[in-house]
């Protein structure tokens, strides 16, 4: 597989691909082979010339899904977005991505709020009476009558932006060849089969849940679940009535399964062949906590939008998987470097640094980006971590996130993971800068309500250099999260 248009024509056509738990429909492999042909001659038919971009202002759903693989079948650039951003935000990514038209529902009106202040066509999608995904609005044709060429490897596929959580979003431009190399690593580590059926909970809109949790199963011919959006109440009954075997999130929704596990009457021997945790650091004490509670092998990855989702992954048993550890790169190149562009020796700090099939060439019309963002052919992740002997990663936090205390660099990263040791504290810890008298930097903690802080307080002070203690402990009702559900790491 070179392009995503080869993604399903190797699959049986008569085995299940989706079930979409909100209605109960089941859509085969060759209904979604044949929605995705149908739906690529109708926007070619419709005026837009290849490497043109087309937004995606959806929520997850076989509209979502159906609207991204028409696209990219179409030679088009396919830029999903988050349909709950605010209409000043969307106008930004819409302008930064220079979409030509915008997919979304017909009630997404901070979507056509955007749309309309930019002059784009919104095309709205829903499902006809058959079930088929269409697309309604100006311009769109309903000519079905020839198909697109075929896309090329070296073609964009994807656009799509970074988090934004130390900076300012850049546009990340994906090609055929990035995705489906990635979309091949990811099933081949996870050993992805027809036998698998695996729950959506992570956005489309996202390379998590596109990439990591959807594609990677259709290519293998296995079977999804995808709800329109993560619902804790509702997991278990999915995972049981669905025989779920696998399921991948951030640590949040980990963290949030672990503690309405009692009252959600979770089973202690879940089925579940593995979970997997990503976009995130997973505290060593959450994956014990997850393994003892499950009963499944938890596997902790480390990924980027620039890398086409997957960079290291722990491997499946009898694999040795490490607690505080990303794994092994999966068929990319992983090292450590200096600032200065030196690659360091095994065991030594540095910044991570990737190349392989799955790197992009470079962001989306962003050359001073770009110019910090390579170093002699590797691409700089801005990421801190130590590889070990074995080839295993060890993210230690982010270079942009380190704490300034008396001229050492502290990682909020650690210091997490040692206060989330601590029984009292629910979900996570978070660390954030405030200035000193010193005009310098001390990470005080955000634990969760109810949470003991002189035992927080111990713990710290048992656990970490006296230099790099929390001096400061402070209760919240909640800590600040993006829209994907990742705690803020500076405020």
């Amino acid at each position: 597989m070179q392009t995503l248009a080869e993604l399903l024509i190797h699959i049986d056509k008569r085995q299940s691909a989706i079930t979409l738990p909100d209605d109960g429909t089941e859509i085969g492999y060759g209904s979604l082979s044949d929605q995705v042909d149908r739906l690529a001659a109708r926007l070619r038919q419709s005026g837009l010339a290849p490497g043109q971009v087309v937004a995606i202002a959806l929520p997850n759903g076989i509209e979502h899904l159906v609207a991204f693989l028409a696209a990219t079948r179409a030679r088009l650039i396919a830029a999903p977005m988050n349909p709950a951003y605010k209409a000043e935000e969307l106008r930004f990514f819409l302008e930064d991505s220079e979409a030509r038209i915008v997919m979304t529902t017909s009630a997404a009106d901070p979507v056509r709020e955007a749309a309309r202040a930019l002059s784009l066509p919104v095309w709205t999608a829903s499902r006809n009476a058959t079930g088929e995904v269409q697309l309604s609005g100006p311009g769109c044709s309903a000519s079905t009558k020839d198909a697109p060429d075929a896309p090329l490897p070296g073609d964009i596929a994807l656009l799509m932006h970074t988090s934004g959580t130390t900076g300012r979003p850049k546009a990340v431009p994906l090609t055929h060849a990035n995705v489906t190399a990635s979309v091949r690593n990811i099933a081949a580590h996870y050993h992805l089969n027809p036998a698998d059926t695996g729950l959506v909970v992570m956005p489309l809109f996202h390379g998590h849940g596109l990439i990591g949790a959807t594609l990677s199963a259709l290519f293998a011919g296995a079977r999804i679940v995808l709800p329109d959006r993560f619902s804790a109440h509702a997991f278990w009954l999915l995972v049981k009535a669905h025989t779920v075997t696998w399921y991948s999130a951030v640590p949040t929704i980990h963290q949030i399964l672990l503690a309405r596990a009692a009252s959600d009457h979770a089973p202690s021997r879940s089925g579940l062949r593995f979970v997997r945790s990503c976009s995130a650091a997973l505290s060593p004490a959450t994956l014990k906590q997850l393994e003892d509670r499950f009963g499944a092998p938890v596997l902790e990855a480390y990924a980027m939008t620039e890398t086409s989702h997957q960079v290291t992954s722990n491997p499946l048993p009898p694999g040795v998987r490490k607690s505080g550890s990303v794994g092994p790169g999966t068929n990319v190149d992983v090292a450590i470097m200096e600032d200065d562009g030196k690659l360091l020796q095994v065991g030594k700090q540095g910044e991570v640094v990737v190349r392989g099939e799955t790197v992009m060439q470079g962001y989306y019309r962003n050359p001073a980006a770009n110019k910090a963002a390579f170093t002699n052919g590797w691409f700089r992740t801005g990421d801190l971590g130590v590889l070990e002997s074995d080839g295993y990663l060890r993210v230690t936090g982010r270079i942009k996130e380190l704490i300034n205390r008396g001229g050492e660099k502290i990682s909020p990263t650690e210091i997490d993971a040692v206060l989330l040791s601590d029984p009292a504290v629910a979900e996570a810890a978070l660390q954030f800068r405030i200035p000193s008298t010193a005009k310098r930097s001390k990470p005080p903690s955000c634990p969760r309500p109810m949470s003991r802080l002189r035992n927080c307080r111990r713990t710290a002070e048992a656990d970490c250099p006296t230099s790099r203690s929390p001096r400061l402990f402070t209760s919240s009702r909640s800590c600040p999260r993006t829209r994907l559900a990742k705690w803020c790491a500076s405020v």
